[in-house]
């Protein structure tokens, strides 16, 4: 083991990377951090740039693009 820590995931984090999973979700950002679900905004504004800079999703693909769960995100929420 590594010795890494897995970060602390609120209900809605776990409720937005299930989301993602389930290809429900877009950005509207080059970096990845301005999330729509089902088409509209997603309530924690903030919530995408935990997610990114937690290594968790990554977008890509052309406008819109598409976040989707990196390996340690999918993971992570497999056991919680």
């Amino acid at each position: 083991m590594s010795g890494s820590v897995l970060p602390q995931l609120s209900g809605r984090d776990r409720a937005l990377l299930r989301a993602i999973d389930a290809d429900r979700c877009t950005v509207s950002d080059d970096h990845g951090t301005a999330l729509t679900v089902d088409g509209l905004s997603f309530c924690d504004q903030f919530a995408g740039v935990r997610l990114v800079e937690a290594g968790l999703i990554a977008a890509s693909g052309r406008s819109p693009l598409r976040p989707h769960l990196t390996p340690v995100g999918r993971t992570l929420l497999e056991v919680a």
